[in-house]
C-alpha cells in the first residue's frame, strides 16, 4: 500500500473539525447557508472516510457504491447549495433546491440499484467502473455542472463584487481560496475517471484546507467591520 493511499485519514479527521465548526456557527444564526455548508462538509468527510477504509480494511461493493454517491454526487452539491441560499433570494434557493435534490435522490438511488461489474472491483482504491448502468455515470455531470456555477462562480462573483465593488480585502481573498478549493477536487475527480483514483485523494486533502482557510479569512473581514462599528474598545 502507498503512503498517497493513507491521506484520506487526514482528510477525513480534517473535514470532522470543519464540519463541527459549522454546526456550532449554524446553532448560533440559523442561517440555511451554514447548514448546507456544515452538511457538504460532513459528506466530503464521509467520501474520505471511506476511502481511508478501503485503504486500512480492502475494498467492498457497498464501499464503492457509498464512495460514489458521497463523492461523485454529493461531493460539491450541498456547498453549492450552501452559496445558492447565500447570494441568492430565498425564493428562489428553495424552487431550485427542490428540483435538484430531486435529481440527486434519483441518481443515488441510481447507483444503489445498479448491477455491478466485479471485473471491475480494485481492492485497494475505489471506482465508478463497477456500475453495471453505465449510463448513471452520465448523470453527475448535471451535479457537477450545478456545482460549478453555484459553488466555484459563487466565490468568484463574490471575491470580484467584495474586492472592487466594496473594498473588502479580506472577503474577496476568502473567496478566492474557496474558489481555489473547490476546484482542485474537480480535477481530481477527472483523473479518478481515468483510473488515477489518488490524484484525486491529494486534490480533496488540499481543497479541503484552502475551503476552510478561506472561510476563516472571509470571518476576518467579518469582525474588523464589526469593530469599525462599534469602536476599538468593544
Amino acid at each position: 500500500m502507498e503512503t498517497i493511499h493513507y491521506i484520506p485519514i487526514l482528510t477525513t479527521a480534517l473535514s470532522a473539525a470543519f464540519a463541527f465548526s459549522l454546526y456550532r456557527r449554524w446553532t448560533v444564526r440559523h442561517s440555511p447557508h451554514l447548514w448546507w455548508w456544515a452538511f457538504g462538509i460532513t459528506t466530503y468527510g464521509l467520501g474520505t472516510l471511506v476511502e481511508s477504509a478501503i485503504t486500512l480494511f480492502g475494498n467492498t461493493v457497498v464501499l464503492t457504491k457509498l464512495w460514489y454517491i458521497a463523492g461523485a454526487i454529493l461531493g460539491g452539491y450541498p456547498l453549492a447549495q450552501g452559496s445558492l441560499y447565500l447570494s441568492w433570494p430565498r425564493r428562489f434557493a428553495n424552487v431550485l433546491t427542490v428540483a435538484s435534490l430531486a435529481f440527486v435522490i434519483v441518481a443515488s438511488l441510481s447507483v444503489v440499484l445498479s448491477p455491478v461489474n466485479f471485473e471491475a472491483l480494485e481492492v485497494t482504491r475505489p471506482s465508478g467502473a463497477i456500475l453495471a448502468w453505465h449510463w448513471v455515470r452520465y448523470l453527475t455531470p448535471f451535479i457537477n455542472t450545478y456545482a460549478v456555477f453555484f459553488l466555484i462562480g459563487g466565490a468568484i462573483r463574490s471575491a470580484w463584487r467584495h474586492y472592487h465593488e466594496r473594498g473588502h480585502f479580506y472577503r474577496a481573498a476568502g473567496n478566492s481560496l474557496i474558489a481555489l478549493g473547490a476546484i482542485l477536487p474537480g480535477i481530481g475527480g477527472s483523473f479518478a475517471k481515468a483510473g488515477h483514483v489518488e490524484v484525486l485523494y491529494v486534490t480533496e486533502c488540499i481543497g479541503l484546507i484552502l475551503i476552510w482557510i478561506g472561510d476563516r479569512v472571509c470571518s476576518m473581514q467579518d469582525r474588523s467591520v464589526a469593530r469599525a462599528r462599534v469602536g476599538p474598545l468593544a
